[in-house]
């Protein structure tokens, strides 16, 4: 039988009891109509799976005594996506989601010189990531940047807010503009388990954005014969890496 599955933020070690937030609480006991002792699943998105069953059945409150805690270990490939924002919230929320369950790592949002959209509300993005996790049952939420320029990424990367761009053994950026490329699907290593990958907006990356990208060492490379909208080429890009 499987239980159902929940994030938490905070699961304390070592504790015996956890109280549900309240918006879990009322989907636990007046959605799902869950009682005393029925057992559920709870995770923190950092690894942690903890097995627990319900003390106190309470839609505001809703206490549960830690029966099994177990840790999940990280995938294994190490992909992170740095993507334009794009027009289409909507679209850009679908790729967010559907990433996601293909288990990507980590997720940057970018902002080129031709990309239309600088909005973007990190908090109702992070809940779909929760929400994904929890619907492909994993235990390790990706981890959402804030966007952050083109530009920035270099010097972010060098001040050590993000992981420095040489640690990635393999670096892809994806452009449809006629210079010299090759697929992806050719390049893909799959005894190094650390890559990272640019996507650009809608109308491309400019030749001086794939100029600064290629002295930092990243590989010009194509997804196919087609040319994909942003959105697509993110997970396009997702799964080769994922599953070659």
């Amino acid at each position: 039988m499987v239980l159902p599955f929940f994030y938490i933020e905070q699961i304390d070690p070592g504790s015996s009891s956890i109280n549900l937030n309240e918006e879990t609480a009322k989907h636990v006991v007046q959605v799902l109509r869950m009682g005393l002792g029925e057992q559920l699943q709870l995770t923190d998105g950092k690894g942690k799976l903890v097995t627990v069953e319900i003390a106190e059945a309470n839609r505001k409150k809703c206490g549960v005594r830690v029966l099994q805690t177990a840790n999940q270990p990280p995938q294994l490939k190490n992909i992170t996506l740095a993507i334009s924002l794009i027009k289409n919230s909507s679209r850009f929320e679908w790729f967010l989601e559907k990433a996601t369950e293909i288990g990507i790592v980590e997720i940057i949002p970018l902002i080129c010189e031709r990309t239309e959209k600088h909005h973007f509300r990190h908090e109702r993005m992070n809940a779909i990531l929760i929400s994904a996790m929890l619907q492909s049952r994993q235990c390790w939420l990706p981890l959402l940047h804030e966007p952050m320029g083109f530009e920035k990424l270099w010097q972010t990367a060098d001040s050590g807010r993000l992981p420095a761009l040489e640690n990635y053994q393999q670096k892809f950026i994806a452009h449809c503009l006629p210079e010299e490329k090759r697929n992806l699907a050719d390049l893909i290593n799959e005894n190094l388990h650390s890559k990272m990958i640019l996507i650009g907006p809608e109308g491309d990356f400019t030749l001086g954005e794939i100029d600064r990208a290629t002295r930092h060492h990243f590989i010009p490379v194509s997804l196919g014969n087609t040319r994909l909208r942003t959105e697509t080429a993110g997970i396009v890009a997702a799964s080769l890496l994922m599953q070659l």
